[in-house]
């Protein structure tokens, strides 16, 4: 059925005798792919937050995700919530993780518009701490205020003022303490990250960025979350976190790059070499060793799949697929012992933080944390790479390079450039 004869139904549903005790109850209705709806439209034209959109970087799953009933400030305190609802082991929290894991903004979501394959739904979620029959009642009321559709306005504003953190100065000269500290024997690896900060003539639509990114950018999570009507952190990330159904938990290591040319033989050229670059490959198997030396202590069988090029529209990546079985279905252990990964972090964990801490000149709050869901059957986040937060007339772009003792800083320029490229060439 059409988005509207859908809200109708789940109004009707919601006039059924509910009970006039706390809980939980899940109502969904059919939806139309027909006419090309487009979730990410019908997200933007309505006035409640916050807001949440998500699409599988296989393209299989899509969702719009509206309206917080309840809201958390950390993984751990939301699967808590969970836990006290094990009869609907699919109800979905969304949200994201910060960079330190032990923060986050994660809600439950009053609505969701799903598509899983081509079968799409429109799912109401119930919650009360006191009445299911007063719930759904204001939730018949909230339902009439929901706006149709509206196409989501073109960028115009342009570039007035950009300004890198670190400039390209202080970068250069970062990297180079950064070598010498991994010389020193203090750490193997650190990721260092830039922000770069943009000023536009006016405001921009956080909505328009990412409809253009998902445009051009495939192969990627698409990531939105909007905090109000004026600021929110955004992204397209190529890279996986980790997937979690029942005890079976897949993730990665996405780490190695190189640029990738238009030209289709150049770019075989430059993805031949990196699978052979030495630092790249060490770089690599430096994250999956990581990796699975955290995964032994929540999981049994770990298996590491051969590696292959991942290639994106500005840069390949070396990626190798991990797959395990976990000890205890535990969102918040994975959270724990998979981020930050050495991807964006570094080795060892601890001291290569140390040195972010102390010498990056920002704070990355939701930068290189995690995007996505947890239920209790199954969560799937990805991480908060390519991303960009939108406060009305600024636009901060983030972008990280691994820093190993073989690097070279002006290389390592050019690859966060390469990087933030993907998203900042949308307003250029």
């Amino acid at each position: 059925m059409e988005l509207t004869q859908a809200v109708k139904a789940l109004q009707q549903a919601l006039r059924k005798e509910l009970p006039d005790t706390p809980g939980v109850r899940i109502m969904s209705v059919p939806l139309s792919l027909a006419g090309n709806q487009e979730p990410l439209c019908w997200l933007n034209s309505q006035a409640c937050w916050p807001q949440f959109y998500w699409q599988h970087r296989d393209g299989h799953e899509e969702y719009a995700v509206l309206c917080a009933l309840r809201t958390f400030t950390s993984l751990a305190e939301g699967q808590r919530f969970l836990s006290c609802f094990p009869e609907y082991p699919e109800l979905r929290l969304w949200g994201l993780n910060a960079f330190d894991p032990q923060h986050g903004q994660l809600f439950l979501p009053r609505l969701t518009w799903q598509r899983q394959g081509s079968q799409a739904r429109l799912v109401l979620n119930l919650y009360s701490e006191t009445s299911l029959r007063e719930a759904a009642a204001e939730a018949e009321s909230w339902l009439s205020g929901l706006c149709p559709a509206a196409v989501i306005p073109e960028l115009a504003a342009r570039v007035c003022e950009q300004v890198h953190l670190p400039a390209e100065v202080q970068w250069l000269a970062l990297v180079t303490e950064a070598t010498q500290a991994i010389s020193r024997g203090q750490f193997d690896k650190v990721v260092l990250a830039r922000a770069t900060d943009v000023q536009l003539t006016q405001p921009m639509s956080p909505a328009w960025l990412m409809h253009a990114s998902r445009q051009h950018n495939s192969r990627c999570y698409h990531f939105y979350m909007a905090f109000d009507s004026r600021q929110a952190f955004l992204g397209s990330s190529p890279e996986r976190l980790w997937h979690r159904a029942g005890r079976q938990l897949s993730t990665e290591a996405l780490a190695g790059t190189v640029g990738r040319d238009a030209d289709d033989s150049q770019a075989d050229q430059q993805s031949q070499w990196l699978l052979k670059d030495k630092k790249n490959q060490h770089e690599n198997w430096l994250v999956v060793e990581d990796i699975c030396q955290r995964l032994q202590a929540v999981a049994g069988q770990i298996d590491v799949e051969p590696v292959q090029v991942i290639r994106l529209r500005k840069v390949q990546h070396l990626h190798r697929a991990i797959t395990a079985t976990l000890n205890y279905a535990d969102d918040t252990a994975c959270l724990m012992q998979l981020q930050p990964t050495a991807a964006v972090a570094g080795l060892p964990r601890k001291d290569a933080l140390a040195f972010i801490y102390a010498h990056e000149p920002f704070n990355r709050g939701w930068y290189a944390g995690s995007a996505g869901y947890l239920s209790l059957a199954t969560s799937e986040f990805c991480v908060a790479l390519r991303s960009a937060l939108v406060q009305y007339n600024n636009v901060r772009l983030y972008a990280g390079a691994g820093i190993v003792a073989q690097s070279n800083p002006a290389e390592e320029w050019l690859e966060i450039e390469n990087k933030v490229a993907a998203l900042r060439s949308l307003f250029s």
